[in-house]
């Protein structure tokens, strides 16, 4: 198997990039997690709200594929935004991606355990508090694949992760088959609530565009990937296709299952998915949705540890510290980044989680992360908008233009009306990660004056 002058080896194709990136958005997990927000703010129309954040998504989508035709660095947004406006602030932008990939994988860990967990209690088994020890062996077997072999780890949380989807898609179909005899099946989704009205969509949108959180991993992939620049980009416009789709779907039936003038009860519940099988099939049907979202939250453990590590790499590479640019000799990873992005989740979770639970742990850190993100999202939509008008493209201007401002909605979503005490206090978490970042390009002035591809 090659490898890239001593580097990454290069043996990837677009099943295995499509598999990080669907891994790290984790599709089941957020359906049985995100839908009851959007519906708490669009009302019936929270489908509408998950295809208008579909599109959104693919706006920002297409200005990494722009760079990703472009530029083949592991370094994905750091390499993107280093190109437009210097390797400083695509540092930033890689830093901050780095925390999401930390947070998302420390906080899927959690719930690998908690869903575990739920998929017993149905049966009388109650795990209690071992669902830390679970948790701890997810991320543990998740390291040793992620360390010794990037090719059958993709290929896993690929399978995985469909097999989860697979087990949604069955609950869909009978729920439009129950609820089409009854003569229940409506439009009515896909057009405005007339309680909330569009505010109410635009509002929805944000919790859409954060169940995307991560759909650029396949970029880190690059240096591995036969054919990158026709690799990648495909991997990133299927990704967002198929999770848009497959939200779209998920919603609707979460919203017809619960019945059209039931949705107060629906953003009230703490398990829809759980409470539709029960309803439309059987305990059995809810255990294997557990478990599904179970495996969904495997499968992202894998996903950000691969993708953080190497992110956390290329940083290593580019004046970080040339220990995290090591490449394993035998199996070609970036195995001290993947040490140390999963020491990081592990300490996350041993430090904190216990005291507040999985699923708040999850929702802590999962802001924590997705704040960073959108932080780096705008990076790289500014950098396509500016690098396009150097290139003279007035395509590529107005859709890296629009990317922009489709991703100021959910930033400001985010953090204004403020947030209740302890979530208003995440902004200023991602605030003091992004001033470390800066304090490191002060402390090591290698960083910028390294090349971020």
């Amino acid at each position: 198997m090659a490898k890239t002058g001593g580097g990454l080896r290069r043996e990837l194709g677009p099943v295995e990039a499509v598999g990080l990136s669907l891994s790290v958005i984790a599709p089941t997990m957020g359906m049985a997690l995100n839908v009851t927000l959007a519906v708490g703010a669009a009302g019936v129309a929270a489908p509408l709200g998950f295809a208008v954040g579909t599109l959104v998504v693919g706006l920002v989508g297409l200005s990494f594929v722009f760079f990703a035709s472009r530029v083949t660095s592991a370094g994905s947004g750091y390499a993107y935004i280093g190109q437009t406006f210097g390797p400083r602030a695509g540092f930033i932008a890689g830093w901050c991606m780095v925390l999401l990939y930390i947070a998302g994988g420390s906080g899927s860990a959690a719930l690998v355990g908690n869903f575990l967990s739920a998929a017993l209690d149905d049966h009388g088994v109650h795990l209690g508090n071992w669902w830390l020890p679970v948790a701890v062996a997810s991320l543990v077997g998740g390291t040793l694949l992620a360390w010794r072999d990037v090719r059958l780890a993709t290929r896993v949380m690929l399978t995985l992760e469909l097999s989860s989807i697979a087990v949604i898609i069955y609950l869909g179909l009978r729920i439009l088959s129950a609820v089409q005899a009854e003569g229940g099946l409506s439009l009515a989704p896909f057009h405005p609530d007339p309680t909330v009205g569009w505010w109410g969509i635009g509002y929805a949108v944000v919790f859409a565009v954060l169940s995307f959180a991560g759909f650029e991993a396949a970029a880190t992939l690059a240096e591995e990937a036969g054919q990158p620049r026709r690799t990648i980009p495909i991997a990133l416009v299927g990704s967002v296709v198929a999770a848009g789709l497959f939200f779209v779907f998920a919603s609707y039936i979460q919203v017809i299952g619960f019945g059209l003038d039931n949705m107060k009860a629906l953003a009230a519940s703490e398990a829809p998915l759980n409470t539709l099988a029960l309803k439309y099939g059987n305990v059995h049907i809810a255990t294997a949705l557990d478990l599904a979202a179970c495996v969904s939250a495997v499968s992202c453990v894998l996903g950000t540890l691969s993708a953080g590590a190497r992110m956390l790499f290329v940083l290593g590479r580019g004046g970080l510290s040339p220990t995290l640019a090591k490449v394993h000799p035998v199996y070609g990873t970036p195995s001290v980044a993947v040490g140390v992005v999963a020491f990081a989740m592990l300490v996350g979770l041993l430090a904190w989680a216990p005291f507040i639970g999985p699923a708040s742990y999850y929702d802590s850190v999962g802001t924590i992360g997705v704040l960073a993100l959108i932080v780096a999202y705008l990076g790289v939509t500014a950098a396509a908008a500016v690098h396009a008008v150097r290139a003279g493209s007035r395509l590529w201007l107005v859709l890296g233009a629009l990317g922009t401002l489709a991703m100021l909605w959910p930033l400001y979503n985010s953090v204004y009306p403020v947030p209740s005490f302890p979530d208003n206090l995440w902004p200023y978490i991602v605030a003091l990660w992004i001033a470390l970042g800066g304090s490191l390009i002060l402390l090591k002035p290698a960083i910028g004056r390294q090349d971020p591809g």
